[in-house]
């Protein structure tokens, strides 16, 4: 029968049984084609509200918007069971449901078209999504039950699929209750591709490789989440010797070098020690070797000599400067949030950390647990930036678990499995936080607050009206009636080993530090729906990390060590297709304040920093900063400075690594070109030029040591050449033009601007 005639037939027949009435029964027996619902009553938790949500009833586009739509509000995504059990049966005077005579019910005609559904259709009158919906209205529309069973997980099938360009692979969703009990769910899962150049997936789990590399498969059933993983390997010939032979200095190339010959991807070469010199001052220090340095390695011909470098990079003072700067980040040292006083005792506690080499455990320990005056235990202030339980909530969660939980204040995540219940748990942990003093006008006073801790007080969950018992995410609830600081048992469960996130969060920022991306992208978003490059590689790094009791620098020190980080940046016909695992090099833009004090370094002039920016728009003169204040040893991300704010600097607002970029823009281009910060540097009487020219260098020494100071190597013959000619051409009053325009050429190079 064509399908059209048969569509026409089937709606003219439920238009008929919601006008006459009195056939309602035949809906219900067309069920005897679905087992499942055959043996067991139908349940509105585990079998209406996954049609719904896998329908697109209640998207955010649809009913599940804030508003509903035409008077019809569900839950965003069913995270509410209750609440939509009460809308679909109660509402519109009882009309979304007909007990008498199902077949009429609004549930069953809109969506099946037989009645005008702005949506379109959704089902269809004999697939067995209808048959369900028809069972349990005909049911009574039994609502949710205590003793129903629970879904505890979903899993999916195959976990990992190797297929050719244009091959094709199902996947399955499994669902485990809690009465022991599964369930094939892959009807009502709802699927996508983390990365779309590499498969596609159509609602009913088939995927297909449609590009090269390896993409991530995301079952989405009832806030349960589950990952496959589909590789298409690259159509590179490489023979086996080329991985047999690679190098291998500790477990990171092992797990690199599995990947790369999985994927039919070539490593490149390591690069030279130039290269290694610059890149390893850069990601350690935030600054670049000076002409002795490079002077002095590149001489060096021990076997040791890389060693030996890693380990006074992670000596050196300006270690500290680097990664307090870092971490300043992510715990929003700013005056726009806070007073002077108050800024300068919390970036002062970051720093003392650093220097002392405190475990990242113990520091985080440290800053949740704090409490104190705002100017004596800086690390209080942690909780002057975020004052109430679900702003703390939230911004603890993404500083040290890389998790996003800000979308479950209202409903359950829709690309996670936290829900709303779990957000008001974990929020309720910082409910009795308080403090006492300043709360306001950055400008006046000293910026001196108390924060303590009361013994009672919980945070009501807005849905119900009453607390949520206070819990850590996915972790046992705490006795309400406890008058013991709820952040102590937060703290033990947050640096617990045993906790799936913390110890990833800190592995992969140090990773993307070190590799220019993570091996999760955003680095701060560790979503089970957006899975690792290298979960193999990513597990491993975990451990290591829980062994050495969360001393980083003994995770830097293994990273710069490996193969996988000396590798050069050169694409190669066998790795060009490499976007995520690590054949190669990435070249990456520098960060603001790390290529502000280069050039400061390579000019010897520095910048001046006398004003802050203030919330209203005004600024505020600050002493604070001595003449020679290096971008990185700023305490203060409120500090004015047009150069770092176009490039891109870390206005520490929000926790996330979003608020900084180190994307080339036109402007940068044009300030670079045209900006007062390297012409008039170069320009300045008391820069290193007028020194250098002081000395009347010859013309080779000129050029060498333009390339040593600027790009940390020796230039080529070629690249000597032109500059020679143009200097040994120059009179005396021409040649100061010459070495500047030499020196602004290799500043605005590519080979600077970015670390390579």
């Amino acid at each position: 029968m064509d399908h059209a005639v048969r569509d026409h037939r089937l709606t003219v027949l439920v238009l008929l049984l919601a006008i006459f009435g009195g056939l309602a029964d035949i809906a219900v027996a067309a069920d005897a084609t679905s087992a499942d619902a055959e043996h067991r009553e139908v349940s509105f938790t585990n079998d209406i509200m996954p049609i719904l949500s896998k329908a697109g009833c209640n998207s955010g586009g649809c009913h599940g918007a804030l508003a509903g739509k035409a008077g019809f509000r569900l839950s965003l995504f069913g995270y509410d069971p209750v609440s939509d059990h009460l809308a679909i049966t109660r509402e519109s005077l009882g009309r979304r449901v007909d007990l008498a005579k199902p077949a009429a019910s609004l549930l069953l005609t809109k969506p099946t078209t037989a009645v005008p559904h702005k949506g379109g259709r959704r089902l269809d009158v004999e697939e067995q999504d209808y048959q369900f919906l028809a069972n349990w209205i005909a049911a009574g529309c039994p609502g949710p039950a205590d003793d129903e069973r629970q879904l505890l997980s979903i899993g999916i099938e195959p976990a990992e699929a190797v297929v050719s360009l244009g091959e094709e692979v199902a996947f399955r969703v499994t669902a485990r209750y809690d009465d022991g009990s599964t369930r094939d769910v892959t009807r009502w899962a709802r699927f996508t591709a983390t990365d779309a150049t590499v498969a596609s997936i159509d609602d009913a789990g088939v995927a297909t490789a449609i590009g090269h590399g390896r993409a991530a498969i995301t079952a989405w059933f009832s806030s349960q989440i589950a990952v496959g993983r589909v590789t298409a390997p690259f159509e590179n010939e490489i023979a086996p010797e080329v991985f047999a032979t690679a190098p291998r200095a500790n477990l990171i190339d092992e797990f690199v070098l599995e990947q790369l010959q999985r994927l039919h991807l070539a490593p490149t070469p390591p690069c030279d020690d130039a290269t290694f010199l610059r890149r390893a001052f850069l990601d350690t220090i935030g600054r670049l070797p000076t002409s002795e340095e490079v002077r002095h390695y590149l001489s060096d011909t021990s076997p040791k000599k890389r060693e030996r470098l890693v380990d006074l990079l992670l000596a050196r003072p300006e270690f500290v400067d680097y990664w307090s700067y870092k971490w300043a980040d992510i715990f929003l040292v700013t005056g726009s949030a806070l007073r002077p006083a108050a800024v300068q005792a919390y970036g002062s506690w970051i720093r003392d950390r650093v220097a002392e080499d405190t475990p990242w455990d113990a520091l985080v320990r440290q800053v949740v647990t704090s409490s104190g005056s705002s100017v004596e235990n800086g690390a209080t202030n942690f909780f002057a930036v975020h004052q109430d339980p679900e702003t703390m909530a939230e911004n603890t969660s993404q500083a040290f678990l890389s998790l996003s939980i800000g979308c479950a204040k209202c409903h359950n995540h829709p690309l996670e499995k936290w829900t709303n219940d779990q957000y008001y748990a974990f929020a309720n942990l910082f409910a009795r936080v308080r403090a006492k003093g300043w709360g306001g006008d950055t400008r006046n006073g000293d910026g001196v607050r108390t924060l303590y801790v009361e013994p009672r007080g919980d945070l009501l969950q807005p849905r119900t009206g009453k607390p949520q018992p206070p819990a850590p995410l996915d972790g046992d609830p705490l006795d309400p009636a406890s008058p013991l600081d709820r952040r102590d048992a937060l703290a033990s469960w947050l640096t617990s080993p045993e906790n799936p996130y913390f110890t990833k969060a800190i592995v992969n920022r140090v990773w993307a530090n070190f590799f220019g991306i993570g091996l999760v992208n955003p680095i701060d978003d560790l979503r089970a729906t957006n899975p690792s490059s290298n979960e193999q590689l990513f597990t491993a790094l975990e451990a290591f990390t829980i062994e050495h009791d969360y001393d980083l620098k003994a995770l830097m020190r293994l990273i710069m060590l490996s193969e996988t980080y000396r590798r050069g940046s050169q694409v190669l016909p066998e790795n060009k297709g490499d976007r995520l695992w690590f054949a190669r090099a990435y070249p990456t833009r520098l960060m603001a304040e790390v290529l502000s004090d280069a050039i400061s370094d390579v000019t010897d002039v520095r910048d001046a920093y006398t004003e802050i920016a203030l919330n209203d728009g005004s600024t505020q003169k600050v002493d604070a900063y001595a003449p020679q204040t290096r971008a990185l040893e700023l305490t203060d991300s409120a500090v004015k400075n047009y150069f770092l704010e176009t490039f891109g600097r870390n206005d520490r607002e929000i926790t996330c690594e979003c608020e900084r970029s180190n994307q080339p823009s036109l402007v940068q281009v044009l300030h670079l070109s045209n900006g007062s910060t390297l012409n008039d540097k170069l320009a300045s009487k008391n820069g290193y030029l007028t020194q250098l020219l002081a000395t009347e260098p010859g013309d080779d020494t000129i050029i060498d040591d333009a390339w040593l100071r600027i790009l940390s190597r020796f230039p080529t013959d070629a690249e000597k050449k032109p500059f020679a000619e143009m200097l040994q051409k120059a009179s005396a009053d021409e040649k100061r033009a010459v070495v500047e325009d030499l020196y602004w050429s290799l500043l605005t190079s590519r080979e600077f601007l970015f670390r390579h």
